[in-house]
């Protein structure tokens, strides 16, 4: 169990960075710019290329900390529903903020170590971006042909696809859903999304925004429930880029790529065929969806167990 404060941490509230800059003795979400920015809005042009094979252009943006408690101890599945609230409304600000200078706004957390994350002490971050990086443009560019042919949003259907099927539900609550989806690579990956057309995350309701801090606790709790450890994953939210157009073919959601398998100490790796051809499965996206459901959605050490 890790401390609730300590005083060696970076992000814990009232402790110095690295660069010497303290942090306030914060209560809730607590946002600073990166002291290590991957992206910066004063990006110089990339020189001049007229060669076909290598190219470059100038990644300008901002990549922003966000903390989501000062309890240097409790992941997301461990906080209240109060808090993890505040942790969507400080998504949908800081969403808001950056969209109004640039076109993709990327939230996302690394938890654990096993996905690189350096700091146990339970934050996200959020990264804006010049340009539409190579995942949101696929992912645009397909919605935008589905919508052509279908003149309906490709995951607003796919929403009620799972809904009429079941199989692959994790979790269900009034305006969300939470599914192993069809296509998943990775063992326990799981698809976040409302259960009516939303664009982006600062387009949700107060009630949406309540019920996803709901739908938050209970997903991640079955994650770490499975294993009774500190589920790790990748996760982040997609939507509609700020870029002008109508985006009518966009539907909010999340993506939780967590790269456990067997234990808590078994995970998958992308390797050989999978990194060369193609991934594979080893359990079907059902078997996955089921097992989630088999382990509560109450918090192990909230319950006890």
């Amino acid at each position: 169990m890790l401390p609730a404060h300590d005083p060696d941490c970076f992000l814990c509230a009232g402790n110095t960075r690295v660069t010497g800059d303290k942090n306030p003795d914060y209560k809730g979400t607590y946002v600073f710019t990166n002291d290590f920015a991957a992206l910066m809005a004063d990006t110089p042009d990339a020189p001049d290329s007229h060669d076909p094979l290598m190219r470059c252009q100038s990644a300008r943006g901002t990549s922003r900390v966000i903390c989501f408690s000062p309890d240097h101890s409790k992941t997301l599945p461990e906080l209240s529903l109060p808090a993890l609230t505040e942790i969507v409304r400080t998504w949908q600000t800081q969403t808001a903020e950056l969209g109004k200078t640039y076109p993709w706004v990327q939230v996302f957390e690394n938890k654990g170590a096993a996905m690189g994350c350096s700091n146990p002490h339970p934050h996200g971050q959020v990264w804006a971006n010049s340009f539409l990086p190579n995942e949101a443009e696929r992912e645009d560019r397909l919605q935008k042909a589905y919508f052509a042919e279908q003149r309906s949003p490709m995951l607003v259907d796919y929403v009620q696809r799972e809904l009429a099927d079941g199989s692959r539900t994790v979790v269900e609550t009034e305006h969300w859903l939470a599914v192993v989806p069809y296509w998943a690579a990775w063992p326990f990956e799981t698809l976040l999304l409302p259960k009516t057309h939303v664009l982006r995350i600062t387009d949700l309701s107060d009630e949406q925004r309540d019920c996803l801090a709901l739908a938050l606790k209970k997903l991640t709790s079955r994650y770490d429930n499975l294993f009774q450890c500190s589920f790790p994953y990748s996760m982040g939210w997609h939507g509609a880029p700020f870029n002008g157009e109508e985006n009518a073919h966009w539907q909010l959601h999340a993506h939780f790529y967590p790269p456990l398998l067997r234990s808590a100490t078994v995970r998958k790796f992308m390797v050989g065929y999978e990194m060369l051809a193609e991934t594979q499965r080893d359990l079907t996206a059902e078997q996955a969806a089921e097992r989630l459901r088999a382990v509560s959605d109450i918090h192990f050490r909230e319950s006890g167990v």
